[in-house]
């Protein structure tokens, strides 16, 4: 059994990816529009909407998509994702490119639990939280 993330963009699939691509490293692995879905499965206007897609970082595997159409609209409440960085340097610099546009909820920085840690919401609304154990 495995467990993965679905994440929401309402309209703006294409540009988060692109921003995770530039920020994280991430690798779209399978990507579809609701152009290529049979026609009484589309939605009119979202034609070259993602309906879906795949993107790894590193070796974890999500998935995207742009909603269900332009009246969907939601804020991301009730979850954060949670990235793990190999040294102090790294998490810093992958917590600046997160928050970029974004909003700082904890700045980075040392804590009785490790050598770093910040929390954040991505300037698409996604909660994310960067962790550099003592290392």
């Amino acid at each position: 059994m495995q467990v993965q993330s679905y994440l929401f963009f309402y309209g703006r699939c294409d540009e988060a990816l692109a921003f995770y691509a530039d920020t994280l490293g991430a690798q779209i692995t399978f990507l579809t529009r609701f152009k290529d879905a049979p026609p009484e499965q589309g939605i009119p206007g979202w034609e070259d909407k993602v309906m879906h897609a795949n993107f790894q970082v590193g070796e974890t595997q999500l998935m995207a998509s742009d909603g269900m159409g332009p009246q969907e609209s939601s804020k991301m409440k009730g979850c954060s994702l949670s990235i793990g960085a190999d040294s102090f340097e790294q998490g810093e610099r992958v917590f600046k490119a997160l928050a970029e546009g974004g909003e700082v909820v904890m700045p980075y920085q040392a804590t009785f639990w490790a050598s770093g840690f910040g929390m954040l919401v991505d300037k698409f609304g996604v909660h994310w939280m960067v962790n550099c154990p003592d290392v």
